[in-house]
């Protein structure tokens, strides 16, 4: 340790000590601003679901349907979930603050955010946890459909923007998963990587940047909130795919550059312990490749749930389709009573064969008054007609 401090001196180096498994599970900092978001954003989803949770069990004693399941998305799209009847279930809040605000906090004021700034690995832990671990796990959390259960008239207005043509613009599978890859590129092949180092305005401002391409990526693919255009999940598997090629290239693209990424930084910053400056940077291009395809095994998995459970819900919305058509098909054909066979007698009229209305002449009845037979479920589903018309 006190080699370690003379060298540090000499070389005028002035940062972090040598970084170690203890220094990582021991090492914090203290961001104000995340620290203020980070309070801003769980209280406040905290508070919604107490509110939620009180109008369903109102809504519930009232003898009507909780305000979520009613409208809780403003009037939009609902998503397909809507299992929960009386409460927000417990695992939202988990997957929000738990996990998408825990790993917020993880990834700028454990060990990475002291060390993102003296290592590049850090750095791109850092980059992963942002852009693909945080918002998954906020989106997972469904705040859009909190704030519409909560503040109603807020959810109508944007329902409407949701709903608004640059929404379906912006949120095109191929712009979403271009700006996924994009923004972290940009950022590490230009001066935005060592600027968020001298300015603190700049440093905060590229955490939210970070986190907002991913946050768009997957609340328009999991669908779990309303969304300005559902996607089938097979375009969802395919987009994932996509998006898990460029991180690949994204981190390859850092391991194979010649040029060392922030050099004259990294040069003036003289740390005298660790790897060098080249090892560095392909530690940080191998955490950028591979820690960012692991990512996305949750993603799938969460695709894969969503995936079943919407098929559970066709079944049972087919099902009970089925069920009503038949019953009003035993309806229509149910016999006539003995009341309906005398009423042409009561009334002075002789019932022939041939007279209008005679108990069993079914050919003079019109198309409108024959009971008609039910079709086949794939033929009145609007998925289908077009591909089974009658020949």
């Amino acid at each position: 340790m006190r080699t370690a401090l003379v060298a540090a001196g000499a070389s005028g180096y002035h940062g972090p000590p040598e970084l170690t498994v203890t220094r990582a599970l021991t090492e914090w900092t203290l961001d104000p601003w995340m620290l203020a978001l980070i309070l801003l954003l769980g209280g406040g989803y905290l508070a919604g679901v107490r509110r939620a949770r009180a109008q369903g069990a109102r809504g519930v004693r009232g003898g009507g349907e909780p305000p979520h399941e009613r409208g809780g998305s403003g009037g939009g799209r609902p998503p397909r979930d809507n299992s929960d009847s009386t409460a927000w279930p417990v695992a939202r809040p988990i997957w929000f603050c738990g996990l998408g605000l825990g790993f917020l906090v993880i990834a700028t004021m454990s060990w990475v955010g002291v060390y993102q700034s003296v290592l590049m690995y850090p750095r791109a832990v850092q980059t992963v946890l942002l852009v693909l671990v945080v918002p998954l796990f906020l989106a997972l959390g469904r705040p859009l459909t909190l704030l519409a259960t909560v503040f109603p008239r807020a959810g109508a207005r944007l329902t409407a923007v949701i709903n608004g043509r640059p929404a379906r613009i912006l949120t095109f599978p191929a712009i979403t998963t271009f700006a996924l890859v994009a923004v972290p590129f940009v950022m590490y092949f230009t001066s935005w990587y060592t600027a968020a180092f001298h300015s603190t305005t700049v440093r905060e401002l590229t955490y939210l940047v970070l986190m907002v391409p991913g946050f768009v990526f997957f609340w328009t693919l999991l669908r779990v909130d309303p969304v300005p255009k559902q996607y089938p999940y097979a375009v969802s598997m395919w987009i994932t795919g996509a998006a898990v090629i460029g991180d690949a290239f994204f981190g390859v693209a850092v391991i194979a550059d010649q040029n060392l990424i922030g050099a004259s930084y990294f040069h003036a910053l003289a740390r005298p312990w660790g790897p060098t400056l080249a090892t560095d940077q392909v530690i940080a291009g191998g955490v950028l490749w591979i820690l960012g395809d692991l990512v996305g095994l949750p993603f799938l998995a969460a695709q894969l749930i969503h995936m079943m459970r919407e098929d559970e819900s066709d079944a049972a919305r087919i099902d009970a389709e089925l069920d009503a058509q038949q019953a009003q098909l035993e309806a229509a054909r149910l016999p006539a009573t003995p009341r309906d066979l005398a009423a042409p007698r009561d009334s002075g009229q002789l019932s022939t064969p041939g007279a209008p209305g005679a108990p069993g002449d079914e050919d003079d009845l019109s198309d409108s008054d024959k009971p008609q037979e039910p079709q086949l479920w794939w033929e009145a589903d609007p998925r289908f007609t077009s591909r089974f018309k009658p020949t």
